[in-house]
Formats: structure tokens, sequence, C-alpha cells
């Protein structure tokens, strides 16, 4: 088979032949049997302790079948474990590129390809059995149909099919008949492991099934006995009584009436028979000793794995049910992160080495719960401080707030434009306030300021026409003509030259707004 130039976690080439195949099969005559074994019936205190104690010495077989049988016949340690699971099912899946480097960038999307897919997708139940069996394993079927590695199938396997290394007791190993007593190391690129941490200690002794057995047991026997005392004392006792005459047939044929009341409800008898029904007293408890016996069985089973009891128990206000939902929050939190390492390990790494070689810095898949309040803050602050100067990524808004990336044929959101000034385009004497009046007395404002602004340009044309420089140069070269003329002919030639020769535009102008200065000044009101 073709050896590939990366590495597994043992520091051996990756097999590629061995990628495409399932190498976990189950068979008829394999060591690994897809028959199911059962240990629950006629379970007792005794046979319970010493599977608990072989589980803890590595023979596993016997305890994880018992943990399968028991979400089985136990349906509230089957509701709230199907919660839990259920629960981080229901995360998020958001991908973090390595970097903003382009390359890193395209690795992270076609991550988020992968786990698009239905094959990853499915593959969470699976590998969620661990909360209660302590671990469980999935083997990966890769398919090169399209020019990449992409996972053909994802299938869990039974843990009975695996044991821990007998040295370290926490590397999960293969059975197989070429080493059925040690098993076989797991094939790197080949199978995807998740041992959640519950506890501190050995896998096997982590799991919910452990915490769980000595309750289901328990309650196992309280409901046993709870059906037999419904069996006996559940009817009124059946009492026949005949006179002291009676024969022995007579006697037989009572006893054969009461004896089919209790199962055809109805006899026939002589007149001189009678029958009474007795109801039974209860004894000290009565059924309630075993109902609330049962309970609290379940309320243990409840705390153990959901870290809570006011969800799934009646009578709990909502108030304390929103209380206790916040300690079940961090469980999740937990669950979530463990579950997510776990894929980043034995999924998204083979992934991205298969298809763009070994990297420096991986991408990661994060399943976590979007907390509404973190994001209201988030985008709050951001919203405050972008005006200010501060820089934000798009993608990692998007991936805050669990946004994928948009495709290209879709519609954006943008923000909607403002409605038309009613005094002209955006910017047009922004300075005035009247612009941004928008009732009646705006546009009369802006009137009455513009008259105002016209009339002090007017003002400031007539003190310009009286200013004693622009006057006394204009006398001066008249007075200079007077005394070079030598008749009044040659004065007025004089002048018509000084008109032509000088700027009379500035003067004219002055003149005409002096005058028309004076006109608005004897129409205005004086307030």
């Amino acid at each position: 088979m073709a050896k590939s130039t990366i590495l597994g976690p043992n520091g051996e080439p990756i097999d590629y032949g061995v990628l495409t195949q399932e190498i976990a099969e189950p068979g008829l005559t394999s060591i690994r049997q897809v028959y199911p074994d059962t240990v629950a019936s006629g379970m007792t205190p005794e046979r319970m302790v010493a599977i608990l104690d072989a589980a803890a010495k590595n023979s596993t077989r016997d305890f994880l079948t018992l943990a399968e049988e028991m979400e089985e016949r136990d349906t509230h340690y089957f509701s709230v474990l199907g919660t839990r699971k259920l629960a981080v099912q229901g995360l998020p899946v958001t991908i973090e590129a390595a970097s903003e480097d382009p390359a890193d960038v395209k690795i992270a999307d076609a991550v988020r390809d992968l786990f698009a897919t239905d094959v990853v997708q499915d593959c969470q139940a699976d590998l969620l059995d661990a909360l209660g069996k302590g671990f469980s394993v999935s083997e990966i079927v890769w398919d090169t149909s399209e020019s990449q590695w992409m996972p053909k199938q994802i299938t869990h396997r039974d843990p009975r099919w695996f044991r821990f290394d007998w040295i370290d007791r926490t590397t999960i190993r293969l059975l197989d008949e070429k080493d059925p007593a040690f098993g076989l190391p797991l094939q790197p690129f080949k199978f995807i492991r998740h041992v959640p941490k519950l506890k501190t200690g050995i896998p096997i002794r982590g799991g919910l099934a452990r915490m769980i057995a000595y309750m289901w047991i328990i309650s196992a026997y309280a409901l046993k006995d709870w059906m037999a005392f419904a069996e006996v004392f559940g009817m009124p006792l059946r009492v026949g009584r005949y006179p002291a005459t009676a024969t022995p047939k007579d006697v037989a044929i009572l006893k054969r009436a009461v004896a089919n009341i209790g199962t055809d409800a109805a006899a026939v008898l002589p007149e001189s028979m009678k029958i009474e029904f007795v109801e039974a007293a209860s004894g000290a408890g009565g059924t309630d000793l075993y109902e609330r016996l049962c309970q609290y069985m379940d309320k243990q089973k409840s705390k153990a794995v959901l870290g809570q009891t006011m969800t799934t128990d009646e009578g709990s206000s909502r108030a304390q049910g929103q209380v206790h939902d916040k300690v079940r929050g961090d469980i999740l939190t937990s669950d979530g992160m463990q579950l997510e390492s776990s894929f980043n390990r034995d999924l998204v790494k083979p992934f991205v080495d298969l298809n763009f070689g070994p990297q420096k810095k991986y991408p990661k898949a994060r399943l976590r719960e979007a907390d509404e309040d973190d994001i209201a803050q988030l985008t709050t602050s951001v919203a405050a401080l972008v005006p200010l100067g501060l820089r934000v990524g798009q993608k990692v808004m998007r991936e805050k707030l669990g946004l994928p990336e948009p495709e290209p044929q879709d519609e954006l959101l943008a923000q909607p434009a403002p409605p038309p000034s009613p005094f002209g385009p955006p910017g047009a004497d922004a300075a005035d306030p009247a612009d941004r009046a928008m009732n009646r007395a705006g546009p009369q404002l802006r009137g009455a300021r513009q008259a105002q602004q016209d009339q002090i340009e007017l003002t400031a044309g007539a003190q310009k026409l009286a200013d004693p420089a622009l006057l006394q140069g204009r006398l001066d070269a008249i007075r200079a003509l007077l005394e070079d003329s030598g008749d009044l002919r040659g004065f007025a030639d004089g002048l018509t030259q000084l008109a032509a020769s000088s700027d009379q535009d500035a003067f004219v102008e002055a003149m005409t707004r002096a005058g028309f200065a004076a006109q608005l000044a004897g129409r205005s009101p004086r307030g």
C-alpha cells in the first residue's frame, strides 16, 4: 500500500490504502460479534459489584453491556441522558481560521464545508454515547473520488470491540484476532475517539453509567417490590363464607367461585353461600413507600446527569428551574468544549493534512452556546467604538455571532438611506440649524436668517463706500486735475479721461449696494 509523507501521532507514515477501507467491521466469525449479550436480567447487588470491579480492572465487556441495557430499561435515565446529548447536538458549530492569511481562510472555508455534511453532523450523537459509557469510537472511511479527501462515512463502533491498554489504562486499542488479549493500536486518521473527562481517573470509571448503576438497581428492586405489592394488595381480599351444613362439594364450588372472581370477575353460587370483599389494610408506608423511593432515586439520577432536578421534576417554579438550568448550562459548555477537542484532534487535523498538507497552525471547530447578553453587549460596544476608529474584521464578528459567510447571490443587508432634505442635497448649508428643522418654522427661520445675512453684506458695502481712504483718493485726483487745468474745458476733458482710466467697478458696486441697503432699511420693521 502507498505510504504518505504525512506522519501520524505515532510518528509513522500514514497508510493511504487503510484510510479508504473498513478495518473495524463486525463479522459472524470475528471477535467483534454483532449479537448482543445481556447481563441486566436477574441482576443482584453481588453481581453488580462484581461487574463494576471487573470493569475497573480492564474487563469492560459486561459493564458496557449493562450500561446499554440501563438506558433501555430505565425511562428516567434514558430521558435525562438523552436531554444532555440533544443539548450538545444543538450547539452551533463555528470554524475559526488559524489567521487572516488568505491560505488559512481558504482552509477554514473547506473545514466549514466539511462540518456542513450530513456525515459529520450525524456522528455527533454517536460520539456523545461516551457520556454514559466513558468513551466512544467512530471509524472514518475516506473518499477520494472528487480529487480530495472527504469522509464517505463515519460509522459508530460497538465499545465492546475495544479495550484500554493494560499499562496506561487510557489508550484505546481495537480487539482483533491478531491480538485478542491486548488489541491492536488504532490506525491514525481512521478513528474519532471521544473520551469525556467527567471525573478524575481512568476513563472507564468516569462514565455516567457507573454512577447510575447503584441507583438503577435500587430503583429496579423498588419497582419490582411495588409490582408484587400491587399484585397481592391491589385488589380487595375475597372471602367466601359457607354454612356449617355445607357439604365438601359445596365448599369446592365456593372455592372455585372465589378464584374465578379474580380472573373472570363473575361467579354463580347457591343462595345459601356468601362472598365478601375485604379491603387490604396498608402496612407501614403502604404504596407510598415504594413511590417515594422510586422518585428519590430518579432525582439522584437527574443530579448525576443534568446537575439539577428542577427542570425534570414536578412542583418546581419557573424561577427555580431557571436558576438550576444555569448549572446545566455549565455542564453543557464543558461537554461542547470536550467534543470540539475530539473533532479538532481526530477530524479537522487529518482533513487538513490530507488535503492541504501539514500546517503550523490549524483552524478550530467551536461548539459554544451563544449568550444573548454577551451578543448584545458585543454589538453595542462595536457600534460605539467603530466610529471612534476601532477596526473590527467582518469575519471575526460573523464567528462571534455564528453567522455564515454570505454567498455571492445573497441579498445583503444595508443601512437604509436617509430621506432627502427639503432644503437641497446633503451638505448644503449644513452649518445652519434651520436646515435640520423638521417643523414648519424651519423654512421661515431659514428665510429670516438669509435676509439678515444679506443686510449685513449690504451694510458692509455701504461702509466700504464711506471709507475715507476711498474718498480721499478720488478727491486728491480731482484736486490735482483742477490745479493743472488752464480752463473749464480742459478740466472737463480731464475728468472724462480720469473716469475712463480708473477702475470704477468697486465704486459702482458700492453705490448700488448702498442704495439697495438704504431701501431695505427703510422697509424692514423695527423690533
